[in-house]
């Protein structure tokens, strides 16, 4: 059983929830965010500040939003969805869809392209309904 740094990780989101401004973003758009540390199956961040990538799916405000987590690991089936960014290839992993606030936000590092986008809410409306 993998250790994980839970304290480490609720220091961390303390001071993100106390200390962080939140960033502007758009539907879209990749970011990384301080996902954090999370339970058995459920995607964690990696690194100091537990980051890991994610696409923005759907903007509710300027608080929150859908996101879902990023891989670079290639994965097929209908929980994901297969797609190039700067020439390197990422699936998204649909059935990790959340609501994150917007103080997560680390740095966007790109956007996927308009028929990807298309393509990915339309995977998410298969399973969902």
């Amino acid at each position: 059983m993998e250790n994980k740094d839970f304290k480490g990780w609720y220091l961390e989101k303390n001071n993100i929830h106390e200390n962080k401004i939140r960033l502007f973003f758009h539907e879209r758009e990749v970011w990384f965010l301080s996902l954090g540390l999370n339970i058995g199956f459920e995607q964690d961040g990696k690194g100091k500040d537990f980051s890991r990538p994610i696409i923005i799916v759907k903007k509710f405000n300027n608080e929150v939003f859908w996101g879902v987590s990023v891989t670079g690991r290639e994965k097929s089936g209908k929980y994901y969805f297969s797609f190039l960014m700067s020439d390197k290839s990422n699936t998204a992993i649909l059935s990790q869809l959340r609501l994150i606030d917007a103080k997560r936000l680390l740095y966007k590092i790109g956007d996927i392209t308009p028929d990807d986008f298309v393509a990915i809410k339309e995977k998410l409306r298969q399973f969902l309904a």
